[in-house]
């Protein structure tokens, strides 16, 4: 498998996801920031040209967040991704889609972004605030949902806990957002883990729980 990534972006938790399951794979990074994502040769790959894009064994491109962490966990890393029962599985889409939906897309993209949402400059501020509100209430939520679990959906590793990774990082490493104490516990056993020191590390993103370490 092949997966295309950029540096931080949210392609981060299926990095991390990858790694975790053991799978072979190279990572091809895509600088989103040096706009290597809108380059013809990628939009062949990916006409949506974003991040993550994972390319299967047969040749097949996979896209959107959801889509590929869904596929690993019925497919090459069933055994270790599946979430058992079929109630079991809705609750961690109901999850990683609230993540990535609304988390990610309504509130850091409000933060990182502002300009999409307004074509005002006197406007960036207030839809950077907005974008801080959404986030805000998302981490609380998540901290709800964690409870007293070692993950957001029981006692082992799921994909909505590689999304949280991302959104996460995000927020306590880049934007010094404030977040429960145990959401921070949380993300603090999430960035030890091998796999998630290995993706840091190969994506250049120094970490307070890496330097700690």
């Amino acid at each position: 498998m092949k997966l295309y990534y950029s540096p931080g972006a949210c392609s981060l938790g299926i990095h991390f996801l990858l790694e975790e399951t053991g799978l072979p794979y190279e990572a091809v990074p895509v600088v989103i920031k040096q706009q290597e994502n809108l380059t013809p040769a990628y939009a062949a790959i990916n006409p949506k040209q974003k991040v993550p894009v994972l390319q299967r064994d047969d040749g097949s491109y996979l896209t959107e967040f959801g889509a590929i962490c869904h596929w690993l966990s019925h497919g090459p890393a069933a055994d270790l991704l599946a979430p058992g029962t079929l109630e079991a599985e809705v609750r961690t889409i109901e999850i990683l889609d609230y993540i990535v939906g609304t988390i990610h897309m309504q509130g850091f993209s409000r933060i990182l972004r502002p300009q999409k949402f307004s074509p005002s400059e006197s406007d960036l501020d207030w839809v950077r605030e907005q974008g801080r509100d959404i986030v805000t209430k998302g981490f609380s939520q998540l901290s709800r949902q964690l409870g007293a679990k070692p993950f957001l959906t029981g006692d082992r590793l799921g994909i909505a806990d590689a999304a949280a990774l991302y959104v996460l990082f995000w927020g306590i490493e880049r934007l010094n957002m404030p977040v429960s104490e145990s959401l921070d516990a949380y993300f603090a056993r999430l960035s030890a883990r091998p796999a998630a020191k290995t993706v840091f590390q190969a994506e250049g993103l120094p970490l307070r729980a890496l330097r700690s370490a």
